[in-house]
């Protein structure tokens, strides 16, 4: 599978070693920084992985940041992504289940590596249930025009 991924300063280390685990586990990663543990504006790495997204060019997506709140307000703009933002397994579970998510949002001040790189895994290999989700999926994505 390939992926798109980016961090801010406070996601660095957890970027590496989700990288590591990804590449080793034969997926196709696209890196979109940041590159050091220095402090950077999380919306400079999350856009580009969104435009990976959006293009078709990567399946999924994982954005990481201290809260993982505005990596995943950030990414989730963009129509056609549903991201989740997940702090165990099962929320990574029920994001891929029930919402079909194809980018997840860690925040690396709540979980320790071997969790986040669990939950990778999980996101990795759930797989949408479809049926009634389907429908509420379909639901999301607005257009310019009112829908109610």
């Amino acid at each position: 599978m390939k992926l798109a991924i980016g961090c801010d300063h406070a996601g660095y280390d957890y970027k590496q070693a989700i990288v590591d685990y990804l590449v080793r586990n034969g997926h196709e990663v696209y890196d979109k920084g940041t590159h050091s543990p220095d402090s950077v504006d999380y919306p400079d790495f999350v856009h580009p992985v969104a435009n990976e997204l959006i293009s078709g060019k990567v399946d999924r997506a994982i954005v990481i940041c201290g809260s993982g709140n505005g990596v995943a307000m950030t990414i989730n703009k963009y129509a056609g992504i549903r991201c989740g933002l997940c702090w165990n397994p099962e929320l990574v579970r029920l994001t891929r289940q029930h919402n079909n998510a194809n980018a997840l949002a860690l925040p690396a001040r709540f979980v320790d590596i071997e969790e986040a790189v669990e939950m990778v895994k999980l996101f990795m290999s759930t797989e949408f249930e479809g049926g009634r989700h389907k429908r509420r999926i379909d639901k999301i994505d607005q257009s310019s025009e009112p829908l109610c």
